[in-house]
C-alpha cells in the first residue's frame, strides 16, 4: 500500500470512530477549526481540548493529580464564578485541586511538511510548546500546545486551606488564561487559512515560489528578527514576549507499535 494511500485508511478509521471522550463532542469554540483541518486531504484530528477550568478531588494520598483516579467536582470551558466554586468545594474528601488546562490539538499529519507548516502556525499564534512525532510506521503527528496552564492545591483531606477572597484572585487569572486562550485559537485558525492558501498558490505556480523562498532568504539575512509571520501583529508579539515555552521543533520517534 502506498504512502497515500495508507494515509486515507487511517484517516478514515479515525474519523469513523466514535468520540469516547468524557463530553462525548468537539468543543463549541474549536468546532469550526477541527471541521476545516479534517476537510484538507493531508490532515486529520485525533482529539482537542479548546481549554478548561477543573476543580478535581484528587484523593488524599498528596496533591499530586492523576486524573484517572480523581473525581471531577467541576468543569467548565467559560469563565468560573466563585460561588460555582465555593459549592463544589463542599463535595471534595481529599485534596481539591483548581486547574486550567490551555487549549490542545493533535492533529495526523500526512507529510512532514504538512507538519511543518501547522507547527509554524502554532508557534506563530502563541502555542509556542508545540510538536512533531514521528512513529516508525510514518505516523506523523503535530502536537498544539502551550504551558500558560495554572494548578493550585485548595484543600488538603476534606478541608479548605485557602480564603474565598484567594479562591476569587484564582479564578480571576484562570479567567483572563481562559481569554487570553480564546484570542490564541481565533489567531492559529485565521493564520492556518493564510498559510494553506499560501502553499496552494505556490504549488499551483511553482516559480513563485522559487522567487518567495529566494526573497525570503535575502530578508532572513538583512534582518532575521522580520521572520515571523504576517499574521502577528505588534500587539501579538507584546502579548508573547513573556511566553517562556520552549520554541523548537521536537521530533521524537516512536516504537514500532506506534
Amino acid at each position: 500500500m502506498d504512502r497515500s494511500a495508507e494515509f486515507r485508511k487511517w484517516k478514515a478509521q479515525c474519523l469513523s470512530k466514535a468520540d469516547l471522550s468524557r463530553k462525548g463532542s468537539v468543543d463549541k469554540d474549536v468546532v469550526e477549526l477541527v471541521q476545516f483541518l479534517n476537510t484538507r486531504d493531508q490532515f486529520f484530528t485525533t482529539s482537542s481540548c479548546a481549554g478548561r477550568i477543573l476543580l478535581l478531588d484528587g484523593g488524599i494520598n498528596g496533591f499530586e493529580v492523576q486524573k484517572q483516579n480523581c473525581g471531577w467536582l467541576l468543569v467548565t470551558h467559560k469563565p468560573c464564578e466563585k460561588d460555582d466554586v465555593i459549592v463544589a468545594l463542599k463535595k471534595a474528601n481529599g485534596d481539591a485541586t483548581l486547574k486550567f488546562e490551555p487549549f490542545i490539538l493533535h492533529v495526523q499529519c500526512q507529510q512532514l511538511q504538512d507538519a511543518r507548516i501547522l507547527h509554524s502556525v502554532a508557534i506563530d499564534s502563541g502555542f509556542r510548546n508545540s510538536g512533531i512525532t514521528v512513529g516508525k510506521r510514518g505516523k506523523i503527528m503535530l502536537a498544539v500546545r502551550s504551558t500558560h496552564g495554572l494548578e493550585v492545591p485548595l484543600s488538603h483531606k476534606g478541608k479548605l486551606m485557602v480564603t474565598e477572597e484567594y479562591i476569587d484572585f484564582l479564578l480571576n487569572v484562570a479567567n483572563q488564561k481562559m481569554e487570553e486562550n480564546k484570542k490564541r485559537i481565533e489567531r492559529f485558525y485565521n493564520c492556518l487559512h493564510h498559510a494553506l492558501e499560501r502553499e496552494t498558490m505556490t504549488n499551483l505556480h511553482p516559480k513563485i515560489k522559487e522567487k518567495n523562498n529566494s526573497s525570503y532568504t535575502h530578508k532572513k539575512q538583512r534582518n532575521p528578527e522580520k521572520a515571523h509571520a504576517q499574521c502577528i501583529t505588534k500587539e501579538n508579539d507584546k502579548e508573547l514576549e513573556n511566553d517562556d515555552d520552549d520554541l523548537g521543533i521536537n521530533i521524537t520517534i516512536f516504537p514500532e507499535g506506534y
